[in-house]
């Protein structure tokens, strides 16, 4: 089965052909470094790394860029809020991204480009279109001319007339059209800049991604990515630009995810309604909540809330638990990539995906099938069963579920992590737990159940689930 992705331009799945033969690039609209990462941002981040590891697994050569926006007002803002440098606000909040990112198992993007490292390609694309006449100069900024462009709103499905219309922007007299959009910026006292033939200044913000994408992967390239946020002005404002310069559609799908909900609210940092990956890590293990960004089709929404959270860490630790019980049925065992590949069962999970990324389907198949896996094992534990057929089927539910980044740990480090979590979230007295079982069970052989009830209750308060197995009383955090 090919592999069909939905294409924003066309507005249906298209059978995925990369401009060149097995070969892929891919540019995805990375973060702006003034602040943490929160939901919204961890959402597209991946979303992407998925695809990402998906077109490598279907044997593609893929390079794969995200960038970083690290100059505009908002880093202009925040640093004179702070009273840093605004290379020392950007450079703290990369470094942070990278660490609350690399919590979910992101893997790294072939180049992460910084927009301020790319300066004179924003000038060369910006010269072009001003001798094109697509572009216009007026009192130090440079505008690009919307009205240039005859294929402008063929991403969003906008229409230029119903636009001026309806136009709501601040009244800018340096304008032609209330429409046009700043390709370069006068600079203010004290703030950043760059000289240009224009005057000392700096880039807007959405020229930034088409010198970048074009200086990596040329005219025109396979996949361009972001949220649907970005859908208007920024990716409709990239084609402009881009084709304004090369006379051609500079990409050939536009794939974009849906937004983060709460309250049927796009979460954002505009509308102060998110939390940071640094909240959620406090309260949740960073797999949970990668299942949690993968559990609904990509393009769909998602509402986040702490009880979607705890349900995805349950799944995860459910996927964990088959893997512990089949692995210590089957103990070492050697099973070959070849094997893998042809098992029904992966190509279930490829069938899934070929049909644009549907990782909602894939999640589906590893819940039933770590039933079936847990199945299986009881099977063996009473005599029947086949250890070989389990040893196939743990290695290719463990490769399915890292084509989605999951199962990459150990289920002992896995569930001391949740642990760990947990306890610092509850603030737990382990030594006091311990003490409560000990006296529970003291009761019990006593036959004083008041006292071993009263036990119960108070760790029932605490969080505390008991469980009374041949082996002794084992305790979790519920």
């Amino acid at each position: 089965m090919s592999l069909k992705i939905f294409n924003t331009l066309s507005g249906k799945k298209e059978v995925f052909e990369p401009v060149r033969e097995n070969i892929v690039g891919m540019y995805v609209c990375g973060v702006t470094v003034y602040d943490y990462c929160h939901v919204g941002h961890a959402r597209s981040g991946v979303v992407f790394d998925t695809i990402f590891r998906y077109l490598k697994h279907c044997g593609y050569d893929v390079t794969y860029v995200r960038n970083f926006t690290d100059i505009d007002d908002k880093i202009i803002n925040r640093s004179k809020e702070q009273n840093i440098p605004w290379q020392e606000l950007t450079e703290k909040f990369i470094q942070a991204f990278y660490e609350d990112m690399g919590r979910l198992h992101i893997q790294s993007p072939t180049e992460e480009p910084k927009a301020t490292d790319h300066i004179q390609e924003m000038l060369d694309m910006i010269a072009s279109l001003m001798e094109r006449g697509k572009a216009y100069e007026s009192g130090g900024d440079v505008f690009y001319s919307v009205s240039s462009f005859d294929g402008y709103g063929q991403l969003s499905g906008k229409n230029i007339k119903d636009l001026q219309a309806g136009a709501r922007v601040d009244v800018n007299e340096k304008k032609r059209d209330a429409l046009d959009f700043v390709l370069w910026k006068k600079s203010k006292s004290g703030e950043p800049n760059w000289d240009s033939p224009w005057g000392a200044g700096r880039p807007g913000w959405h020229i930034e991604c088409s010198a970048m994408g074009r200086k990596y992967f040329g005219d025109n390239f396979d996949i361009h990515g972001g949220g649907k946020d970005l859908v208007f002005p920024h990716h409709e404002n990239e084609i402009a630009q881009s084709w304004g310069v090369t006379d051609c559609s500079p990409v050939r799908f536009w794939v974009h995810n849906g937004f983060v909900n709460i309250d049927k609210e796009k979460m954002s940092k505009s509308l102060g309604n998110f939390f940071t990956l640094r909240d959620v890590y406090k309260k949740f293990h960073p797999e949970a909540l990668r299942l949690f960004l993968i559990s609904s089709h990509y393009r769909s929404p998602i509402d986040f809330s702490m009880k979607n959270l705890e349900d995805a860490e349950k799944v995860i630790l459910r996927f964990y638990e088959a893997l512990d019980n089949a692995e210590s049925i089957v103990g070492d065992h050697n099973v070959s990539l070849e094997e893998i590949k042809k098992h029904p069962f992966l190509a279930k999970c490829e069938k899934a995906m070929n049909d644009d990324f549907n990782t909602a389907v894939v999640v589906a198949h590893l819940n039933e099938e770590s039933r079936g896996i847990n199945s299986e094992c009881s099977l063996i534990g009473s005599g029947k069963g086949d250890k070989k057929n389990l040893a196939l089927r743990l290695s290719t539910f463990k490769f399915a579920g890292e084509l989605l980044g999951l199962l990459t740990g150990s289920p002992e480090k896995i569930r001391q992590e949740i642990f760990n979590i947990k306890k610092t979230e509850l603030e737990l007295d382990v030594g006091k737990i311990e003490c409560l079982i000990k006296d529970r069970n003291e009761a019990r052989k006593n036959k004083n159940w008041g006292r071993a009830d009263e036990c119960r209750d108070e760790l029932t308060q605490m969080g505390v689930v008991l469980e009374d197995t041949p082996q002794g009383t084992e305790w979790k955090i519920k």
